[in-house]
């Protein structure tokens, strides 16, 4: 299989959470309840808590320097998921405007 450039930075396991956000920004905006300018920061706390849990969930750990790796590796790819979905989500809505 091909490396494409997102797949340099984001797991290949983890892409479906960048799905799985952009899905819950799209009901979050439909939602009375919140506000536009925190949607991308429920993504991202969303993101990080569930690229931790997995990460954490799919390795062994021995020692103290294997659970921090887990952890930066939880947020960086959490990070990285909410970004694609709020990313995407801004490619489609400008690729409607004519200017």
């Amino acid at each position: 299989m091909r490396d494409t450039e997102i797949t340099k930075y984001v797991k290949p396991e983890l892409m479906i959470l960048a799905a799985v956000c952009y899905m819950l920004g799209l009901l979050l905006k439909r939602s009375d309840g919140v506000k536009d300018k925190l949607i991308p920061l429920i993504l991202g706390i969303f993101a990080v808590l569930c690229a931790t849990l997995y990460v954490f969930g799919s390795s062994r750990i021995a020692n103290l320097a294997q659970a921090l790796d887990c952890m930066f590796t939880g947020v960086t790819q959490g990070v990285l998921c909410a970004g694609l979905a709020v990313y995407g989500d801004q490619l489609i809505k400008q690729s409607g405007k004519d200017e």
